[in-house]
């Protein structure tokens, strides 16, 4: 099946995800407008993250 890129797809049942990382911290999302947001320390400016939902 073929997935445009505006469409989003979100799996049914929980994946494992596997990632090399130095830090983790974890949060709840917090509303922001029209979307969440997710605090990370200052130190994190400039690096990649990633942000993996845990919750269905």
């Amino acid at each position: 099946m073929s997935v445009s890129a505006s469409e989003k797809t979100v799996a049914e049942e929980p994946m494992e995800i596997r990632m090399t990382g130095y830090e983790v911290v974890e949060k709840m999302a917090k509303p922001c407008a029209t979307s969440a947001r997710i605090l990370v320390p200052r130190s994190w400016i400039g690096k990649r993250v990633r942000a993996v939902r845990l919750d269905p």
